[in-house]
């Protein structure tokens, strides 16, 4: 006979052994049956309970996150018998603002949008906020933008090495959906070489893009911008348009925690020393081989900068009478005429003066007069070791980026060209309250320094004239330029955002 003698209970269930005793083999049968239909109830009531007690969990943790605070705040016997120097410590450690997440915008996808910059970092920040822009208006997916390494600095860094990639993302998440690659089968469709590229045209209406580029998306997927830069027109776009382009560019594109600290770093270095000027001197290699602005060159610089220009066939011009483009106040200024015209505008010579730019051509023996006039000259490089930049070097985006903060900081922001790092830091400082920018006006510039130099104007009347000239461009707030049909002479977007700006008397700005 078999019987089965208990020795506990799992579950309301009543576990036991066998014992064997002499029974047949149907008897055997039934036991083993009897055993397995156990072990699976027991399995089932085990698993039921594991996902119970998961569940309770979770409930219980979010219940916690939203209740929690408010019930503990209420019940003071739960932590009346705190250490008094635990709590002191907590007394002098600054809160930290929880970081606010906006909810996801819902709507329909309309496709994936991917986007190629081109041009070096300014251009491409903008490049960036425009294309946010025309994904959230066209009801796409944005895939993290590809940055240019192609171009003459051949910077082989990605989003994620100069933005903080998730900051980005998640902050915009409430007007477009952003992925950091495509989903795996389109992704493999474009690895395949399966994908519809094309660059938009420039300077165009929201509308080309409902009308002209969401029919491409719709019929393809997967769309390739693979040009960026002043793909949308500086005005006439609805004010939630420009003030969604001024949010990407004020908010959502931060630089990575490394690059936010160690520009930190340099602005206390320099705030220690007191005041101090960012002059963005546009005299760089590549930018006089590209403007074809040689002032005060000789032969073999003029040879080295015409053999570079031809070098690159994206530099589409390539005969340039510098001397017809300087008096058009299409030059940058020179070291020694930037040195001139800070001395008329009785900048102070014992102010800091940080240069924000890259290798100044023709080096020290170039920048001898500026020196000479003001001696505190500094750079990132004399202001950090090796160490610090180690991690830089190569990487000219990079480097642009910690120009970008200290240039935002400065107590006053001097370009001598207006390039896009011009345009973009004149426009920030306005969104930071107006910070005194100061406008060189170029074309006028040029005519009184050369009055100066062949003796037809004193120097009093030399700074009268600069001063009074530069009165009223020091980065007020002042109306765009607007030319219909000739976008590249009017006012860019980026470098006055009006419609984002608070004025003085606290209304905002109209177009």
């Amino acid at each position: 006979m078999c019987s089965v003698e208990g020795i506990g209970k799992k579950g309301g269930m009543r576990i036991g052994v066998i014992k064997g005793g002499g029974g047949g083999a149907s008897g055997g049968e039934r036991v083993e049956k009897w055993k397995k239909s156990s072990r699976m109830k027991v399995w089932i009531i085990r698993a039921t309970t594991s996902v119970l007690l998961w569940t309770c969990i979770v409930q219980l943790t979010t219940l916690g996150e939203t209740w929690g605070p408010r019930v503990l705040k209420g019940c003071p016997s739960c932590f009346s018998h705190q250490d008094s120097s635990v709590s002191a410590i907590e007394d002098k450690v600054p809160s930290v603002p929880a970081r606010v997440i906006p909810p996801k915008r819902v709507y329909k996808n309309n496709g994936y949008l991917m986007v190629s910059c081109n041009g070096g970092l300014n251009q491409m920040r903008a490049a960036i906020c425009d294309m946010v822009t025309i994904a959230r208006y066209l009801n796409v997916t944005l895939i993290v933008p590809e940055l240019d390494k192609t171009s003459f600095w051949a910077d082989p860094s990605e989003f994620q090495d100069i933005f903080d990639v998730n900051h980005f993302i998640t902050s915009l998440r409430d007007e477009v959906r952003i992925l950091k690659e495509l989903p795996p089968r389109l992704k493999r469709r474009v690895e395949m070489g399966f994908v519809y590229s094309m660059p938009p045209i420039s300077w165009s209406d929201i509308s080309y893009y409902h009308n002209q580029i969401l029919p491409l998306i719709q019929k393809y997927k997967v769309i390739h911008l693979n040009r960026t830069d002043a793909r949308l027109a500086n005005n006439g776009q609805s004010l939630d348009v420009q003030k969604l382009r001024c949010r990407v560019n004020f908010n959502a594109l931060r630089f990575t925690p490394q690059i936010e600290e160690l520009g930190k770093r340099v602005i206390k270095l320099l705030r220690q020393n007191g005041p101090f000027i960012v002059l963005h001197l546009r005299y760089e290699m590549d930018m006089l081989a590209f403007s074809g602005c040689m002032q005060g060159c000789n032969n073999d610089e003029v040879e080295e900068l015409t053999r570079m220009r031809y070098a690159y066939p994206w530099w589409k011009e390539k005969i340039i009478n510098s001397d017809l483009k300087r008096k058009d106040g299409l030059c940058p200024l020179t070291p020694e005429e930037t040195a001139l015209i800070l001395r008329a505008l009785d900048i102070d010579k014992n102010y800091q003066i940080y240069i924000a730019a890259g290798e100044i051509y023709g080096g020290d023996k170039r920048m001898a007069s500026l020196a000479a006039a003001y001696p505190k000259l500094v750079r990132k490089e004399t202001l950090l070791g090796p160490s610090d930049l180690g991690f830089f070097q190569n990487h000219s985006s990079q480097m642009a980026a910690l120009d970008y903060l200290v240039s935002l900081e400065s107590d006053i922001f001097i370009p001598t060209y207006d390039g896009n790092m011009a345009k973009v830091v004149q426009g920030h400082r306005r969104y930071l309250g107006f910070k005194q920018t100061i406008l060189l006006d170029r074309r006028l510039l040029v005519d009184l320094i050369d009055q100066y130099n062949n003796g037809s104007l004193s120097w009093i009347q030399f700074s009268d004239a600069v001063k009074e000239t530069h009165e009223r461009r020091r980065g007020q707030p002042s109306k765009r330029l607007v030319i219909p049909d000739r976008p590249k002479e009017e006012d860019y977007f980026y470098a006055n955002p009006e419609e984002c700006l608070q004025q003085p008397d606290g209304q905002l700005s109209s177009t």
